[in-house]
């Protein structure tokens, strides 16, 4: 999204008294370093974690020890605890949970190749969660991932907040 779609995306938040927070694994930050390019941003944006090492994920977010090693840190399953953990560390409205497997090197498998992303997010009592492969370097595995995941809080606004 450009700065103009953000700001249009942050204000729809505003405007629904909603405030939303990251936990970021594969994206590093870019989540949050995109989000603040938007006007309004500190009105929303409650806060954003950087957990980038499974120590970090079970310190910060009580991922479980027994999830890391049963599916590795790049899976659905630790996304969904990240995401639950950020609920209860910063409290947003909206909250999202990203991990995957930008290079080699991770846990990759043919059913898990590189590129295989899993965002989870927790609003509203609910939990979505997502599951794509992008293609290309790592750098535009995360700027993919960015893109996605904005698209889909759009979507969340627009699906169970616009009633």
């Amino acid at each position: 999204m450009n700065q103009t779609e953000l700001t249009k995306l942050v204000m729809a938040m505003k405007d629904k008294e909603l405030t939303l927070a990251f936990a970021e694994s594969i994206t590093g930050g870019m989540l949050a370093s995109e989000l603040v390019k938007a006007k309004g941003t500190s009105d929303v944006l409650k806060g954003s974690v950087v957990v980038y090492q499974p120590e970090v994920k079970q310190k910060l977010l009580n991922v479980k020890p027994e999830t890391l090693e049963l599916y590795t840190a790049e899976s659905q399953q630790v996304t969904n605890e990240m995401v639950m953990g950020l609920k209860k560390l910063i409290g947003a409205d909206i909250s999202i949970a990203t991990t995957g497997l930008a290079g080699e090197g991770g846990s990759e498998t043919p059913e898990k190749p590189v590129g295989s992303v899993f965002v989870s997010f927790l609003y509203d009592g609910k939990a979505e969660e997502f599951r794509e492969v992008f293609k290309g370097n790592s750098e535009s595995i995360r700027k993919q991932l960015v893109e996605y995941v904005f698209q889909k809080l759009q979507g969340v606004l627009e699906e169970h907040y616009d009633r």
